[in-house]
């Protein structure tokens, strides 16, 4: 496992080197100095990164929130204080788990446990949620194409989907790439 630490103070972040002494197969990259600090994430490609910020101004907070946005990793962000406006803008930033006032070798291992275990749950949630939209926009495609064939070919409801489904078994495609044919075909005719 590859973990980034960032913390501007190396001595905080020899506090998050010491709580994750015990795991093994890990590999720790701490970054100290916040300039080009997106470019050497990336490079090192970490599997969880963890941000100590201290007590950071509303700036600098959100510069780190930025790279939260961007890494699409588990994140788990400690500060020494906070207020409900940064709470919500690290959640809206894609932080796992913020932690404040809990820099401590001994919290370290669960706090990163948590951040992946809901960096796991919301991942999960956003591919629910993505696939379920494109089922819909499936069903609204093919909801368009019924109504183009009842409408320009006089079939009712069931005989359209049914025509449909006998073209994609014949030509070897899904339903919805027969439905999206019928609608490019139809707005290239001139149909409304």
């Amino acid at each position: 496992m590859r973990i980034a630490i960032i913390d501007e103070s190396a001595a905080r972040a020899s506090i998050i080197q010491e709580g994750l002494a015990t795991l093994e197969d890990c590999e720790l990259f701490v970054i100290t100095d916040r300039r080009g600090l997106l470019a050497r994430v990336a490079e090192f490609d970490p599997d969880i990164v963890l941000m100590d910020l201290g007590n950071p101004s509303r700036d600098v907070l959100e510069e780190y929130f930025v790279v939260s946005r961007a890494l699409q990793r588990p994140i788990a962000m400690f500060v020494d204080e906070s207020d409900d406006e940064a709470i919500v803008a690290s959640v809206d930033a894609g932080v796992s788990s913020y932690v404040v006032d809990g820099l401590a070798p001994n919290r370290i291992r669960p706090i990163l446990d948590l951040a992946v275990t809901r960096f796991n749950a919301f991942s999960r949630l956003q591919r629910d949620l993505a696939d379920a939209k494109g089922k819909l926009a499936e069903r609204d495609t093919i909801d368009s194409a019924k109504r183009i064939l009842m409408d320009t070919r006089g079939f009712p409801e069931p005989k359209a989907y049914a025509e449909m489904r006998k073209a994609a078994m014949n030509q070897g495609k899904r339903i919805v790439e027969i439905a999206e044919a019928i609608v490019t075909a139809h707005n290239l005719m001139g149909g409304a």
